[in-house]
């Protein structure tokens, strides 16, 4: 018996930029903390990010389509395209509520 192994996982796990070789951290499309983008401002950076997460709905969105007319049968792609795509942006809403409390505590400051 088969089943779901770990060379299997991999497989699946290998399919799309999720993990790297050391650890299992979540990554998306494209890194947004890389070090060649140290003169970006903080609204390009916010903007980027912003952008990276509609891709990934997008594509879930399209992944979903697909399977549900019947163009593919991955089904555990799909499963993953969304988790992605719902991971990112749980993970943007909490930037964005953090980014709101840091305005907040700023305007309470007294100069």
């Amino acid at each position: 018996m088969e089943g779901f192994t770990v060379s299997n996982a991999n497989r699946f796990l290998d399919t799309g930029n999720i993990r790297d070789s050391k650890s299992l951290s979540v990554e998306g499309p494209s890194s947004i903390s890389s070090t060649s983008d140290t003169g970006k401002s903080f609204a390009d950076t916010l903007k980027d990010a912003v952008s990276s997460v509609n891709e990934l709905q997008k594509s879930s969105d399209t992944f979903a389509q697909n399977v549900a007319t019947g163009k593919t049968d991955d089904v555990a792609g799909a499963m993953i395209a969304a988790e992605r795509a719902d991971i990112a942006l749980r993970v943007m809403v909490q930037v964005r509520n953090k980014i709101i409390d840091a305005y907040s505590e700023v305007m309470k400051m007294q100069v």
